[in-house]
């Protein structure tokens, strides 16, 4: 299967404070952009913030894995050392985590890496690795 990139346009409350997230401190490098919308190379993919002054924190999770995920979030899954790096680099500007890097299901179908955290207005990302690639999708 081919992989093509996504798209994903999320609202932000304060554009300038995550400007400041996305470029500075998580290193994204910034595409096109105007007074009320920002581009970002989000590992391959589009992601847009856009300026939405209304938007409220949520707090709503699902009880998984002894975990409470953050719903909804959204993310990417990266290679297997590039999470780890990447992990320690959010380790580094201390980043709150919502979940801290840990691995799941180790030793079985599916195990993975996985992390969780807000960006400024409330947005739940994860940050996620296989072990297998190829289980992406295995049940």
């Amino acid at each position: 299967m081919k992989f093509s990139p996504f798209h994903l346009a999320i609202p932000v409350s304060d554009i300038i404070e995550c400007r400041n997230f996305y470029t500075k401190i998580l290193g994204f490098k910034e595409g096109r952009s105007d007074e009320k919308w920002i581009d970002y190379n989000f590992f391959g993919h589009q992601l847009v913030i856009h300026l939405d002054k209304s938007v409220r924190k949520k707090n709503n999770s699902n009880f998984v894995d002894g975990k409470n995920v953050p719903i909804p979030h959204f993310g990417v899954v990266l290679d297997w050392d590039d999470w780890f790096i990447f992990s320690e680099k959010i380790k580094f500007l201390n980043i709150k985590f919502l979940i801290k890097p840990y691995i799941r299901f180790k030793g079985q179908v599916g195990e993975q890496a996985t992390m969780f955290f807000l960006d400024p207005s409330g947005n739940a990302l994860e940050f996620k690795s296989f072990k297998n690639p190829n289980q992406l999708f295995k049940k």
